[in-house]
């Protein structure tokens, strides 16, 4: 029954996907690229932090051994990075990727929903503010900082239903009362991890644009399946052989998803209010035989 829903939230994702991917393309319009190489992003009316958490993040995560772009320079409106030359994916680079991933959630991190370590701004998934709230518990911070506030506004945006609403609600009541917590300590987390943001370089594959917290590692690995990451299962393999995954996460990755599949029905359409309540349906699923 999970994976049936899983199948048919890909699906789902399919058209949604190139909306984003669209979307993304016009997002790109506020960067251009020098002739000196150097990448600049800018945005007029953009909240004061908004480029100095990207930057945070960032730094976070590459003193964790993950390939990021270098930032030369950031301001309250701007970021200038390094531009990557991207290449094709193949299965090697992935594998370390996958490996490398796994270094960085080890990283650990101050607690569930913590910013990066340094960084007392407000951070974004996005261009969506998102909590830094710490919780002592991972699906308490789950359910109340990442999922509920998304939901909120794809309501109110008329792409989550009244009658997908209760079930997406059970389903965070279950999330938040710490029957999936497994004792595993928080994980320094990319948080916004889809094919976009895993640029392939030949050096191997450097990231972008994080939404940088902690959190569980299974979320990130679940964002990766969500839009289809090239050579995935080679990501998973790398993974597995350096912090080997606890048994049953791939009927988990419902769960997982239901943090950005939150965000995706806030702000691109009714398709993903759809996909967030088969996750839900299969969240609590998962949680009638745990």
């Amino acid at each position: 029954m999970i994976w049936a829903r899983r199948v048919v939230i890909r699906k789902t994702l399919a058209v949604s996907l190139r909306c984003r991917a669209r979307i993304s393309r016009v997002a790109g319009r506020l960067g251009a690229v020098s002739s000196d190489g150097v990448f600049r992003k800018h945005g007029p009316g953009a909240h004061r932090d908004f480029y100095r958490a990207e930057a945070a993040g960032l730094a976070w995560l590459a003193r964790a051994g993950m390939p990021v772009p270098r930032v030369y320079r950031v301001d309250a409106g701007s970021i200038e990075l390094e531009r990557i030359t991207e290449t094709a994916p193949d299965a090697a680079p992935a594998r370390a990727f996958g490996a490398r991933l796994a270094a960085v959630h080890d990283a650990g991190a101050d607690g569930f929903g913590c910013a990066p370590e340094g960084f007392d701004g407000q951070i974004f998934i996005g261009r969506r503010p998102m909590s830094s709230t710490v919780h002592a518990g991972w699906g308490e911070f789950y359910a109340i900082e990442r999922v509920l506030p998304f939901l909120r506004i794809a309501v109110d945006a008329g792409h989550v239903t009244s009658r997908q609403l209760p079930d997406i609600e059970r389903a965070c009541t279950l999330v938040a009362s710490g029957v999936f917590d497994d004792g595993e300590a928080p994980a320094r987390l990319h948080g916004d991890l889809w094919n976009g943001n895993v640029l392939w370089a030949a050096g191997g594959v450097v990231v972008i644009d994080p939404a940088a917290h902690g959190g569980h590692r299974e979320t990130d690995l679940a964002m990766l399946a969500l839009f289809g990451c090239p050579y995935l299962d080679d990501v998973l393999a790398g993974y597995d052989s350096a912090h080997p995954l606890r048994p049953g996460w791939r009927d988990r990755v419902p769960l997982h998803q239901l943090h950005p599949l939150a965000v995706h029905a806030a702000g691109y359409g009714s398709g993903y209010g759809r996909a967030l309540h088969r996750a839900a349906l299969a969240t609590l699923d998962i949680g009638e035989r745990t």
